[in-house]
């Protein structure tokens, strides 16, 4: 499993703690200096049923200050997805990449339903 984590964020801290405490095997990908791929990021879109707007980290900084509010609704998918692989602040975190499924956020309900076996 692949997460793509932003360090000083507090939720991608309490994620990775999570994983470690329920012993969980994962690689810690810094999301800024190397966000998901395309391929990545239409896996991820998938999951969430082609809902491109759950990818985007909408409470951030740089999501506020592009105005992405009311541009995203006009863009194509494609836009979006370039949109969101040139920068990794715009990405939701933490990043999750399962081999058959991908989370974005930390919600621990969610991630014990998905990612422990007794889930």
């Amino acid at each position: 499993m692949k997460i793509y984590v932003y360090h000083k964020c507090s939720t991608c801290r309490k994620a990775l703690q999570w994983l470690d405490r329920h012993g969980l095997d994962y690689a810690d990908l810094p999301i800024v200096e190397t966000p998901p791929s395309a391929e990545e990021l239409r896996f991820m879109l998938e999951s969430y049923e082609g809902v491109v707007r759950k990818l985007f980290n909408t409470s951030g900084l740089l999501y506020r200050g592009m105005q992405l509010k009311d541009r995203l609704p006009g863009m194509s998918v494609e836009d979006s997805l370039t949109l969101l692989q040139s920068n990794g602040m715009l990405i939701k975190r933490p990043f999750v990449l399962a081999e058959s499924f991908g989370l974005v956020g930390f919600r621990e309900a969610v991630w014990e339903k998905r990612l422990l076996p007794c889930g």
